[in-house]
């Protein structure tokens, strides 16, 4: 079987990164206003993700679903990813946090496929170091002396995901397998929410972008993700992912009123780039 990376996968990968991007902008956004508590907004998040997905596996026209073993794992580095997510960025500002996850994601899922002896050419190091410059270069300006609890928090969100990520790749419907991963996690969630009852605050505007990261960015973004993951080895994923805080500077342009710089384009260049190059060398492999 060919590992080519298609225009299809290509697309799919794209479409995913652009969702993930925006759940860190609403993320951003929600806790930044105080408009949600951060164990509300990660709830909510998987909640709205589980009944949207709930009611496109029951719309007459999705593909018959198959008997399906409960992947607590996955389950289980979903809600931890979208918990601590969400509390790490009560303290940590917007590009140290990126920089945290996605470099935890990177070395999570380049482990795991280096250790399962995935080939990596000496190109496409190259393009990796390339990209990886490019985001530290992104974030720097915001890269101090990082809030120690935050730190942990969003080093651990990286790492689940990276293993989430990780689960998916197998799968045979990724719509059914997203939406039971989501159902399992609603529980863990609402019992976060009781456990942190006393710092409970939401306003109508919270709410919302809370059940637009679950229902959207979240729920159909990481349906969308499993099944460009099929097509993807562990350390093309990995790299791929780096584009996501391209895309959030960029979507903080265009949403919040965020200036361009001549360093964003500089980075998001760099960033491309090196994605471009790994991505190429993956699809001769």
């Amino acid at each position: 079987m060919s590992h080519a990376v298609d225009i299809k996968t290509l697309s799919l990968t794209a479409l995913t990164m652009t969702a993930f991007a925006a759940n860190s902008l609403l993320c951003r956004l929600a806790l930044g206003e105080q408009a949600i508590d951060a164990a509300s907004f990660a709830t909510v998040r998987l909640t709205s993700g589980a009944l949207m997905l709930w009611l496109i596996m029951h719309l007459p026209s999705t593909t018959q679903k198959q008997p399906l073993k409960s992947d607590w794992l996955a389950a289980l580095m979903l809600f931890i990813y979208a918990a601590t997510f969400s509390f790490a960025y009560i303290t940590l500002s917007a590009g140290t946090g990126a920089l945290l996850l996605f470099g935890a994601v990177q070395l999570t899922m380049f482990f795991f496929g280096l250790r399962s002896g995935e080939p990596f050419s000496g190109l496409s190091w190259l393009g990796l170091t390339v990209a990886l410059t490019g985001l530290v270069y992104l974030v720097s300006p915001g890269v101090t002396a990082p809030e120690p609890i935050g730190t942990i928090l969003m080093v651990i969100a990286g790492i689940s995901w990276g293993v989430y990520s990780l689960r998916g790749r197998g799968v045979f419907n990724p719509l059914q397998s997203t939406a039971h991963n989501f159902l399992l996690a609603v529980p863990l969630g609402l019992l976060l929410s009781i456990m942190f009852i006393d710092n409970l605050h939401f306003s109508t505007r919270g709410l919302a972008i809370a059940i637009i990261s679950g229902a959207i960015a979240s729920g159909l973004g990481y349906v969308v993700w499993y099944a460009a993951l099929r097509e993807l080895k562990a350390t093309t994923a990995a790299t791929v992912q780096l584009s996501v805080p391209v895309i959030a500077a960029f979507g903080g342009v265009l949403l919040l009123s965020e200036a361009i710089t001549l360093r964003l384009l500089i980075a998001s260049a760099a960033i491309l780039c090196g994605i471009a190059i790994v991505v190429t060398q993956r699809s001769t492999s």
